[in-house]
């Protein structure tokens, strides 16, 4: 078989015999050895019958590498099959991903950066109830919607949470949903249903088709879906690690966050079997942390080494709170922060979170620190509702008159997905907050390299006299709200300010990188 680096590539195994519990009771995996002497372990899912696969992706290019499998059963259709497979010398192209390689954590462990390390900016949109909601031609809309607005990442329930849920097994029909496990009702994650997660295998294929990465959580642990009762706080331990590792098993070949822990405080049982799991079964140190609910500390397991960031919610109320961002990074050691919940737009109102309100939202929030990334969420779209007005749903969470198309147009979308236009090619890996260097409210610094700063009024940025160098000459005034730039230019000293009429919100940006044509750039 021949493949490209950063490709994933399938593998079939066949049983010679049936077992009485295949997901819950058999483990399988396959040793991968590339030319170059280096390894990788991969683990194999169960996807019904008698059939299992393992899934590899390349991190090298060129060479070949053989494999052959293990198990913790004695089948020979399942243990010491071999292998190989060869690999082109360069990426087929494509998304980032396969050009750049998946998601990794950046040296100083505070951003995100590609395998070879070009700088890495998660924009993520809310859509938890789509895998076990949506079709596959909704999807194509999503997708397509959403990387045409700057978007790169999903955060996804994997599986319908909770217990109490009842509805038809019909992703078209009012209150219906499909089913992953069949004894989740019972709090338990044994009798897993493979049709499921084939269907989930073909959603998320259109999503990395638009470069979109799934954030997948396992199992929620707060209000879930309705709030009727999430099972994620009592599922066995043994039962959630091994649905973790089922999920590295199954999606880790391709990009993929994990989000071990959500929408709880951090503690519950699974969470740090989950994120041990994981940890020892990714063999491409893919991205890995928890997501709070709003009244929690937002630091459990910190100084775990499976943790590599925390995301905060700041609740949805309509308040900007980046405050609650900038007392994650002060955390240690040192983890990436994000807040991955803010206010959904229209949520239970019109009005609330609407507009401009997420765009300052994201910009506040990515200045106090949180530079893993930005996430955006709509009234719902987060809960996948079918049509305006289908019953069921918490009225607190739904926007009026609107189901999941309906609020894929509402206008704070826009200006989240911006984000990552703007700040496209930049040096923003392990940018910190800089709060005294600029009489500016908000300010993110490489030293020497980039300076990013946000004025919710615009006006000119002024320079302070101890600045230095740190904050290069060459500048870019943006309007966050098109993405259009305003003004450019090179500073005449380390102490000009950069100019600006006020009045309007802006985004500065200075970057050694820039030409020195931009001394006398015409603004547009």
């Amino acid at each position: 078989m021949r493949t490209s680096p950063w490709q994933r590539a399938e593998f079939t195994l066949t049983a010679e015999r049936d077992h009485p519990a295949p997901y819950a009771g058999v483990a399988v995996w396959a040793e991968f050895t590339h030319d170059s002497g280096a390894t990788l372990r991969r683990p194999a899912f169960w996807d019904g019958g008698r059939t299992w696969r393992i899934r590899f992706a390349s991190p090298l290019a060129g060479g070949r590498w053989r494999w052959r499998t293990a198990a913790d059963v004695d089948d020979p259709g399942l243990v010491g099959r071999t292998g190989e497979l060869t690999v082109a010398d360069e990426p087929a192209g494509g998304n980032p991903f396969r050009v750049h390689g998946f998601w990794r954590m950046s040296p100083g462990g505070r951003s995100l950066v590609h395998a070879d390390g070009t700088p890495a900016l998660l924009v993520g949109d809310t859509a938890w109830g789509l895998p076990w909601r949506a079709t596959e031609e909704q999807v194509r809309v999503y997708a397509a919607d959403r990387a045409g607005k700057g978007f790169n990442a999903a955060l996804l329930m994997s599986v319908q949470p909770d217990m109490d849920a009842r509805g038809p097994r019909d992703r078209t029909a009012d209150e219906g949903f499909d089913v992953a496990f069949e004894d989740l009702p019972d709090g338990h994650l044994d009798d897993l249903v493979p049709a499921y997660f084939q269907h989930l295998d073909r959603l998320l294929a259109v999503l990395d088709e638009h470069g979109v990465v799934p954030v997948l959580q396992p199992v929620f642990h707060g209000f879930g879906w309705k709030g009727l009762r999430a099972a994620g706080p009592v599922v066995p331990p043994a039962e959630y690690a091994r649905y973790c590792r089922y999920l590295v098993a199954r999606y880790g070949a391709d990009p993929v966050v994990y989000l071990v822990g959500a929408d709880g405080g951090g503690h519950e049982p699974g969470i740090e079997a989950g994120g041990r799991e994981i940890e020892e079964w990714d063999a491409y140190g893919q991205p890995c942390g928890i997501h709070y609910r709003p009244h929690s500390r937002a630091d459990a397991h910190q100084a775990a080494p499976w943790l590599d960031f925390q995301w905060c919610q700041t609740g949805h109320r309509g308040e900007h709170v980046p405050e609650r961002v900038a007392d994650m990074w002060r955390n240690e050691p040192v983890r990436a922060v994000a807040n991955g919940e803010p206010t959904y737009e229209h949520s239970g109102r019109r009005g609330k979170g609407e507009g401009w309100w997420q765009g300052h939202e994201a910009w506040s929030n990515l200045c106090a620190g949180g530079t893993m990334g930005v996430v955006y969420g709509a009234g719902s779209l987060w809960q996948w509702v079918l049509r305006p007005g289908e019953p069921g749903h918490e009225p607190f969470f739904v926007a009026e008159g609107a189901g999941w198309r309906e609020a894929l147009d509402f206008e704070g979308s826009r200006y989240v997905g911006l984000v990552s236009r703007i700040l496209a090619g930049l040096p923003t890996t392990d940018m910190a907050p800089s709060w005294d260097l600029t009489l500016a409210p908000r300010g993110l610094l490489v030293p020497g390299r980039l300076y990013v700063s946000y004025g919710e009024h615009g006006g000119d940025l002024r320079v302070a006299p101890w600045a230095g160098e740190a904050i290069p000459l060459p500048y870019r005034v943006v309007d966050p709200r098109t993405g259009e730039i305003t003004g450019s230019g090179v500073r005449e000293n380390h102490q000009a300010p950069v100019p600006d009429p006020g009045g309007a919100p802006r985004v500065y940006l200075c970057h050694a990188g820039w030409a020195e044509s931009e001394r006398h750039a015409p603004r547009s």
